[in-house]
């Protein structure tokens, strides 16, 4: 036996290693929100089997399946990357988490990367739960897959960013009901179920620069339409993306 074989060793886990303990913790944290799965879960499934199987909204022309599956997909992406996220952020301020967290070994920012991860994994378990279901709706996807998985990415990152913005600058009430209240009016006027035809001209212009219209009818233009990659969408998206991960870097608050 060395003299060295039980010397401690006192320090910080490697980077990577710390980050993808904290992002291990943070899914397991947003699955096992009752909550957060009713918002990533359970409405997204409702919404995409209520509106496929009764005749509630004229989705226009094929079947109804093909135009709301793009629709929920963003929606559930914006559920879990923006309105699941800025309320628990916000109530980890609030309970001063983030400013424990942030005097660990863990950087903030990687902290943050943490958070992302873990986004990202929800994310993949929702897309694969709501397609199977689409796909046993009838549904008949069409474009290209690197298409959709950009649209994807462009659009966590930005509700991310717009999530982490509310949750470091709104006391966690606020955020609370600010968030809920911003899913509830995107769900109705982005496109999601709706189409944004179905709206009058002037607000039709202005709803399609919101992130969750331009990734719904992103996706929708490659799936339903096969669109080889739909560049308008993708710079709003990546518009909203670099304002929302900007404003949040400048005035997000840990205490």
């Amino acid at each position: 036996m060395s003299a060295g074989t039980y010397t401690p060793r006192p320090g910080a886990a490697p980077l990577p290693r710390m980050i993808v303990a904290q992002a291990v913790l943070e899914t397991r944290m947003l699955l096992r929100n009752g909550e957060q799965l009713l918002l990533t879960v359970v409405i997204p499934t409702l919404l995409l089997v209520l509106f496929s199987a009764v005749d509630i909204v004229d989705t226009g022309k094929g079947a109804p399946v093909d135009f709301l599956t793009p629709g929920v997909l963003a929606l559930a992406v914006m559920s879990t990357a923006f309105t699941g996220q800025a309320i628990a952020t916000g109530f980890e301020r609030r309970y001063g988490v983030l400013k424990r967290l942030g005097a660990s070994p863990l950087p903030r920012w990687a902290l943050m990367a943490a958070k992302t991860l873990a986004v990202l994994v929800t994310e993949v378990l929702q897309v694969v739960l709501l397609t199977v279901i689409a796909f046993a709706l009838g549904w008949s996807p069409q474009g290209s897959p690197f298409a959709v998985l950009l649209l994807l990415v462009l659009g966590t990152v930005a509700f991310s960013g717009l999530g982490l913005l509310m949750a470091g600058t709104l006391k966690a009430e606020a955020t609370l009901a600010a968030a809920n209240l911003v899913f509830l009016l995107l769900l109705v006027g982005g496109g999601v179920v709706v189409p944004l035809d179905k709206f009058p001209e002037a607000a039709r212009s202005v709803l399609g620069l919101l992130p969750v219209s331009a990734l719904s009818d992103g996706l929708r233009d490659v799936l339903q339409h096969g669109a080889a990659m739909p560049w308008g969408n993708l710079g709003i998206l990546a518009g909203w993306a670099v304002l929302g991960l900007g404003a949040a870097a400048r005035f997000f608050r840990w205490e």
